[in-house]
């Protein structure tokens, strides 16, 4: 199994359990999220409620609850939304911290693409969730969200070359 981690925070944000598709020259990568439910177990016993005089009503209080399944695998923890000003700020400090960590082509390819990708995010920014790993570091990179055009569970989208490939 792989995991990948952020490279600045050491934080792990997705592992190949969860298909990505490359965009924005590879530095993006699209991972799709799906709601899940946890903690409800229905376990059909073969009984018949209303048979056994039990009421409509009566139900066991089984604490079930929806939740992302990629926010809640990797305890991504939901940041406040960014308007244009911030979000530049942030990528600005994020470019600087993330080229230092990079070398050879991997900085280079970074450098020549990552200008693209922040101008795809930019017209996005009022629909996006912003998420960091669970360590919550100031300095880490961001998972963004976002729901396409009549989807009902999230796009994630992250920084291809803030990941760091660890194998399980």
């Amino acid at each position: 199994m792989l995991v990948y981690q952020d490279l600045l925070s050491g934080d792990e944000l997705l592992s190949d359990s969860f298909p990505y598709k490359e965009i924005q020259n590879g530095c993006l990568w699209e991972v799709e999220g799906k709601w899940v439910v946890q903690g409800a177990i229905d376990v059909n016993i073969g009984a018949n409620p209303s048979a056994e005089g039990a009421d409509e009503d009566e139900s066991v209080d089984d604490q079930a609850v929806k939740v992302v399944d990629i926010v809640d695998t990797f305890r991504l923890q939901e940041q406040p939304s960014f308007d244009k000003k911030q979000f530049v700020a942030w990528a600005k400090k994020f470019i600087k911290n993330l080229t230092d960590k990079l070398e050879g082509e991997r900085q280079e390819e970074f450098k020549k693409n990552i200008e693209g990708a922040i101008k795809f995010l930019l017209p996005k920014l009022k629909d996006l969730q912003f998420f960091v790993g669970e360590s919550m570091a100031d300095d880490s990179g961001l998972v963004l969200a976002y729901y396409k055009d009549g989807a009902t569970d999230p796009t994630f989208l992250y920084f291809a070359h803030g990941l760091k490939e660890v194998k399980c």
